[in-house]
Parts: C-alpha cells; structure tokens; sequence
C-alpha cells in the first residue's frame, strides 16, 4: 500500500493505523528505493504486508511516480491511496498544529497548497482510492481506515496485557484498568503455600474455590467483554488490565492467569506479565 496525498490530509495518522493492522510502515522511503523495497517485500518471509508514504518532500522526482509504480507492480500486488482534503480544512489544520507546509519557506499556506495540488496531480491520477478527509477527525480516519483494510478473521487489532502487581510495590504506571484482588482469602497464610506462585496448580485451585473468586472473574469478564469493542471503536491498539494482591505473587497471578484464558477464549489477542513474581 503507497500512502500519498496533500499535507495535512492526515497520512502520518492513516500510516500508523496501517502499522497497528499489522503492516511493515515506512514514512518517507526515497522514491528510487521503493522498487528495491518492493523487492524486499516480496522475498520476506516475516513481512506479510508494508504501507510507505510517498509524498511531496521527494520534489521534482515525483513525476517519475506514474513509472516507477509500473515497476513495483511487475514485482507484487501494490495500491495507491491518495488523501485529500478541502483547502479551507487544509488551513484549519495547519493553523491548529502550528507547522509549516512543506513548500511553504517562501510563499503562504494557501500557495503552498496550491502549488501541492499541482504537482501531486500526476500521482492523484494513477491513484486507485482517492479520499477526501474533510469532515474526518483523526478518529473517523482511523475507522475509515480499518472498515478498509482490515483483515476478514475473527482476529482484533487490539492487544490486551493481563497483569499481575502487589500493591506494596506501587501501582504500575502503565495500567489502564486496576482491580484490587485483595478481597480475596490470602494464599500466602498457608504454609505449604507460601514459596509457591499463583501460576501452581495447588494455589489455583485454592483461590478458585472461593466463590467470590469466580464472582469477581465472572462479572469482571462480563464488563471487559462490553469494554473492548468500544475501545477498539476508538482506535486503541494496547490495552493493560491490571490486577494487584498485597505482594504479587498468588491471588493476582492466579487472576491475570485465568483472565488471559477467558478473554483469549472471546477471540482477543492477551499475553501475561508478571511484575513482582520470583523468576
């Protein structure tokens, strides 16, 4: 996928939701290295699909795009999108985030846009999905983007991190949701206990036997399950669930443990990590 278009007509935000669907993304290749990526591209064996930006800081040389693309063709499967957007949008944007247009050392924004206009309409030519982003917020884009593109599997593109903490070590800074499992019988009294971790069969059973445990897991699997899609609706790609005990190492190992299960079981993308467990 070729990402182009005018600045300011959102391809930085469009080439970062391509890379969260699991594109290989490059911003700003040089124009004579595309074929040689391309050819990268085809031979890999780890990289699936690549999106790159092309755009007007490559100059005069973008004439030769309409070529060059011929050639990348002839080596795999490549489409073009081309963004757009109105000039009194274009302006809006510019004004917001206070950046210069790329051609605008010497002239104002409103030549400048026209001067892009101009000179991309070689490329807009060629291009296969044209786009205006008008009336699209950053969040509408990135929608647009993945209605699109995504893949047709029951895969997310959200990836979930189920955590374990104790809370006598601090609350991890990344976390986005907390749950205090400190409600729950401690492991850590019974002796035999007591050197073992949450991820042993003996202290699982032990804390699934209480029925406030699948209480808990049962109605907090309920309320993430209703949480996720609209995280998801709104673009997140990464998401921390945390869970914390007093020292970290039975009662909430045991939940992340078990949460991953559940919410692997509804067709997300979770890993576990253990902050205060002994390795």
């Amino acid at each position: 996928m070729i990402l182009t278009g005018l600045s300011g007509s959102g391809k930085l935000s469009a080439l970062k939701t391509f890379e969260d669907l699991g594109y290989y993304s490059v911003d700003n290749l040089p124009l004579e290295l595309v074929p040689r990526f391309a050819d990268l591209v085809r031979q890999s064996n780890e990289i699936e699909r690549a999106a790159l930006v092309v755009d007007v800081r490559e100059g005069i040389r973008l004439d030769e795009f309409p070529h060059l693309l011929k050639r990348v063709r002839r080596v795999l499967p490549t489409r073009v999108l081309f963004l757009e957007a109105s000039d009194e949008a274009l302006l809006r944007r510019f004004s917001e985030t206070r950046r210069p247009h790329p051609l605008g050392r010497n002239d104002t924004v409103v030549k400048s846009i026209k001067a892009e206009r101009k000179r991309l309409d070689p490329i807009r030519n060629v291009a296969d999905i044209v786009l205006d982003t008008t009336k699209f917020t950053v969040h509408d884009l990135r929608a647009h983007i993945n209605a699109q593109f995504e893949r047709n599997d029951n895969e997310t593109n959200l990836t979930i991190s189920s955590n374990s903490f104790g809370f006598k070590n601090g609350v991890p800074a990344e976390a986005d949701l907390v749950f205090d499992v400190r409600f729950l019988p401690n492991p850590h009294f019974v002796p035999e206990f007591r050197k073992l971790t949450g991820r042993h069969p003996s202290v699982a059973k032990y804390v699934r036997d209480f029925p406030q445990t699948t209480q808990f897991l049962d109605k907090t699997t309920d309320m993430l399950k209703f949480l996720l899609p609209h995280y998801i609706k709104e673009g997140k790609s990464y998401l921390t669930v945390a869970f914390g005990c007093t020292g970290g190492q039975h009662r909430s190992v045991f939940i992340a443990e078990e949460m991953r299960k559940r919410l692997t079981a509804a067709g997300y993308r979770v890993k576990t990590s253990h902050r205060d467990m002994p390795r």
